[in-house]
């Protein structure tokens, strides 16, 4: 097996925090280009660094390793340790070091169990901070300048200590009135009202981040087929491709949410996410249905895989090694981030955690 085998066009859950012997066969024989894990995959620090380990050994071609870890309840490591700030609160902390610094202290604490990629930031702009659409806590400003540059350093520090990076929800998604983990969102925003605000932001990252993920909603000004953007070519290849000049490798958003599986097979969904300009189709959770996507990409012609194989060789020559794990080095970096969320909330505030803390819940946010 190599860089040209269909499954590395997958980016996939795994079951939990370790792996038997059928997961482990079966891992074996998709030979995924990556793997995404969640609160149902870590239990201590010794233990997720052996999973990572291990999946790492069951790839014939270095795999992906990524992971939500974000800030505030979308950090899948609180569940070890220190929650970090979010987003919001770092952007109203007011000082850009503090940003720097949660950049550094995420991408070291990832190196540390072998993740290689981290999806964030999240480039949503927050037109409403109490909005009910999953983005809550998650956005670095309330407009353009601001999540250019609050996020530009958070991204730049992360890519610094090693760590690949993804732009979210491309072509944005913060208008939405539903939330796409249980049902499709149409956003009505006319293309002149996007270049204006959400495509600003994308435009300015377009040449300096690392992945995008497409976000699953509608946009009838930028696709009048009503298409989610993670299937649509007019999204991904014209707006983002060929308008934007994004030349990064483009994911999908969990295809395992209600927006899509409302409406489409794992047949049609695989088929038309790669064919859209995807470079990686990602399923989180329906582990039991990746051998069919793999099924479905096998029948697929090579001319529709190639250049989502190239781009997916190419962003795997960038992965950086994993470092030396110790518990006591995990109990340095853990400190680093308290101290963190200690500057950006103070004491008493920073012993208060996240209303999903120590929940490991089936909907996870992306």
């Amino acid at each position: 097996m190599n860089s040209q085998h269909p499954g590395q066009l997958l980016l996939i859950g795994v079951p939990g925090p370790e792996l038997d012997s059928a997961t482990a066969a079966a891992l074996r024989r998709i030979q995924p280009g990556g793997f995404i894990l969640f609160g149902r995959n870590i239990r201590t620090p010794a233990q997720l660094r052996q999973l990572i380990d291990n999946l790492r050994d069951l790839s014939a071609v270095e795999p992906v390793i990524t992971i939500d870890q974000e800030g505030g309840r979308v950090s899948r490591l609180r569940l070890l340790g220190s929650e970090p700030p979010n987003a919001v609160q770092l952007r109203d902390h007011g000082d850009p070091d503090a940003i720097r610094r949660h950049g550094e202290t995420t991408g070291s604490l990832l190196r540390l169990f072998g993740f290689n990629l981290d999806l964030c930031p999240v480039l949503d702009i927050s037109f409403d901070d109490e909005a009910d659409n999953s983005l809550r806590g998650r956005c670095y400003g309330r407009s353009p300048d601001e999540v250019i540059e609050k996020a530009g350093v958070f991204d730049e520090a992360l890519r610094a200590s090693g760590i690949l990076s993804c732009g979210k929800h491309f072509p944005g998604y913060t208008h939405a009135g539903l939330d796409p983990h249980h049902e499709l969102p149409v956003i009505p925003r006319t293309r002149a009202e996007m270049e204006q605000c959400e495509l600003a932001v994308f435009r300015h990252f377009a040449g300096r981040i690392d992945s995008m993920m497409i976000g699953h909603a509608s946009y009838p000004d930028l696709d009048p087929s009503g298409l989610p953007a993670s299937l649509s070519p007019a999204v991904i290849r014209t707006l983002l491709g060929e308008d934007l000049g994004f030349g990064g490798l483009v994911m999908t958003d969990d295809l395992d949410m209600g927006a899509i599986l409302n409406g489409f097979g794992v047949e049609e969904m695989i088929r038309r996410a790669i064919t859209a300009g995807n470079h990686m189709a990602m399923i989180c959770h329906r582990i039991e249905v990746v051998e069919q996507a793999l099924a479905v990409l096998d029948k697929m012609p090579a001319s529709d895989l190639d250049a989502a194989l190239q781009a997916v060789a190419k962003f795997k020559t960038r992965l950086a090694p994993a470092d030396p794990f110790s518990e006591d080095e995990f109990r340095v970096r853990d400190a680093r981030v308290w101290d963190l969320r200690v500057e950006v909330l103070g004491l008493e505030k920073a012993k208060e955690r996240s209303p999903e803390d120590g929940k490991r819940s089936p909907v996870e946010l992306y």
